[in-house]
């Protein structure tokens, strides 16, 4: 969490109006989530308490504090000031708001739109990295913040312990952004602190009510290490419908080719080789 000097107006807000904008910040925040329950277990907060973090009922204490503003990459002006503003004043210190990249990468990359690419929930499928013969299947969320689009999910534990790594969901969690590019559109993803990377790009099908896109993700390793290295993949919208999450997000992790949703095998075109 950082330090940050709350400004005159924050200052002036009374506890009341205080909980209201803390209230108001972590419903925006959880909007990425697959649940509330999901979020609460991942934060490690009882769901009560959460309910009455949600409702501007109540503050929490320092050390759920500093949780909370972990979990969501934020810091403590969470209590002070609207989420959307958080970032402002930031941009030219980060990475893609130097000048040196911000015409490139910055606030002026070129973003999709609702239309090109919804706000919600996509689940995925591409062959294994790791296994041979076997496949993977995922769930993200993509949301809009500051106009911009990114994209947040989490590792299956399956996955992660494969490669001998911790299952807590800090480590598994993933965070990118999102660009429009001619013919479709493209996405960086990290792990925390830059661990691992990958890019994505990404196609619509003209098919199934335009809710599916096709394309490749490449990883970060090096030539001589055991697995691909790039794979084919397909997206499929889900919306924000509960039930399609809940059931993307139980089928999450490695699986057998009989497992992967019909349309997906179909789209990943197994016999054909990646070129």
């Amino acid at each position: 969490m950082t330090d940050q000097l709350p400004n005159a107006k924050a200052a002036s807000l009374t506890p009341s109006e205080l909980r209201e904008v803390f209230g108001s910040n972590l419903r925006k925040l959880s909007q990425a989530s697959v649940s509330i329950s999901q979020l609460c277990r991942d934060l490690g907060i009882n769901r009560t308490q959460f309910n009455r973090y949600l409702s501007g009922e109540s503050f929490p204490r320092p050390d759920v504090l500093h949780r909370i503003c972990d979990f969501f990459g934020v810091d403590a002006r969470i209590l002070l000031e609207p989420v959307e503003t958080l970032a402002t004043g930031k941009q030219a210190s980060t990475l893609f708001g130097h000048e040196e990249l911000a015409s490139f990468l910055g606030n002026t990359a070129l973003q999709p739109d609702e239309h090109t690419f919804p706000s919600g929930f996509y689940r995925f499928s591409r062959p294994s990295f790791m296994e041979e013969g076997r496949f993977f299947q995922g769930l993200v969320s993509v949301y809009r913040r500051d106009g911009l689009t990114f994209m947040r999910g989490h590792e299956a534990k399956d996955a992660m312990r494969q490669q001998g790594l911790p299952c807590d969901p800090k480590t598994r969690e993933f965070r990118g952004f999102v660009m429009q590019q001619m013919g479709g559109i493209a996405t960086l993803i990290s792990r925390k602190n830059t661990q691992t990377t990958s890019f994505n790009f990404l196609a619509r099908i003209p098919a199934f009510e335009s809710n599916y896109w096709l394309g490749f993700t490449v990883r970060t390793v090096p030539e001589g290490e055991a697995g691909r290295r790039v794979a084919r993949q397909v997206y499929q919208y889900l919306g924000r419908e509960t039930g399609p999450v809940l059931e993307a997000a139980r089928a999450s992790g490695i699986c057998n080719v009989e497992d992967l949703p019909p349309f997906h095998r179909a789209q990943l075109r197994l016999s054909t080789p990646f070129t």
